[in-house]
């Protein structure tokens, strides 16, 4: 299994799901691949925002050997599921779709946790108070996709 996480930037929402992904990988001796991009610019090869990687590393995920890169029309071709985190990257990365295909990689992070709700993972580069409730989403829906990939169903 190869994972993308995907947000604006790629410093806060989807390093911490990168991060938190290949702790759970380990964890459970799994022989995925997890990554995380932007679908902007802005921030391509710069470390995950100071506050994502405390919080992070708070959880006991380390998160600052990361880097920022943009999402490519190449990734469908690496990836066998794109998670994004809004709307909005829904909607960027769908732009970019060759085949019905690529499109069915595409799915909201949050549909992992709350099937069909089309939740958002709220950004929080602009309130502080945001970086524990978006880790915790972000760690729900990351448990989620693992035990939905072992056989493991839970409600929540």
């Amino acid at each position: 299994m190869k994972i993308l996480m995907v947000c604006l930037g790629n410093i806060c929402r989807s390093p911490m799901a990168e991060g938190v992904m290949r702790y759970m990988i380990e964890k459970n001796q799994l022989q995925w691949k997890v990554d995380s991009c932007g679908t902007g610019s802005w921030h391509i090869g710069e470390a995950p925002d100071s506050r994502a990687q405390r919080t992070a590393k708070n959880f006991g995920v380390d998160i600052s050997d990361l880097r920022a890169r943009q999402f490519s029309q190449a990734d469908f071709d690496e990836f066998d599921r794109i998670y994004v985190m809004d709307q909005s990257n829904y909607s960027n990365v769908l732009s970019m779709v060759r085949n019905e295909q690529d499109r069915l990689k595409v799915d909201l992070l949050l549909n992992a946790s709350h099937p069909g709700k089309n939740m958002e993972v709220e950004d929080p580069w602009f309130d502080e108070s945001l970086f524990i409730p978006v880790y915790k989403q972000i760690e729900q829906a990351c448990n989620q996709i693992i035990n939905a990939e072992l056989g493991i169903l839970n409600k929540f």
